[in-house]
């Protein structure tokens, strides 16, 4: 069984998520548009079972634009968003997809919230720009 480490940038929350995703997604609300810094959330959905969390973590809970309440954890050192419990779906943990800081991780299979997409994260692979490495 793989295992994977989501941590938080100064690595001292930790989830540690065993097996696979059941849900990798990408989501374009403006709410997670502010959480993360970026156009869209990326996220990785797991059983509760599947993580182990550790470290300590400070809470946010909003209501989402579903109605949903969503209790985000995130670092008290650094600020990071590392995991959040999704009211809808109690038996879940969703982890930040870019926590586990690991390029060989799975893309997202699923979009939502699309109405709110930034027009240019359409064709991002095509979006004419300077790379550097």
């Amino acid at each position: 069984m793989q295992t994977r480490i989501a941590a938080c940038s100064c690595g001292q929350l930790r989830a540690i998520c065993s097996g696979t995703a059941g849900r990798i997604s990408m989501c374009h609300c403006l709410a997670c548009q502010r959480r993360s810094g970026a156009p869209f959330g990326a996220q990785s959905r797991f059983q509760r079972e599947q993580v182990q969390v550790e470290g300590r973590s400070s809470t946010y809970t909003r209501r989402a634009d579903s109605g949903n309440t969503v209790r985000f954890h995130f670092c008290p050192e650094c600020g990071s968003t590392v995991y959040w419990e999704p009211g809808a779906f109690p038996d879940k943990i969703t982890v930040a997809l870019g926590a586990f800081a690991d390029p060989s991780y799975p893309a997202p299979a699923h979009s939502v919230w699309e109405a709110m997409r930034h027009p240019w994260t359409q064709h991002i692979a095509d979006v004419p720009m300077e790379h550097l490495d």
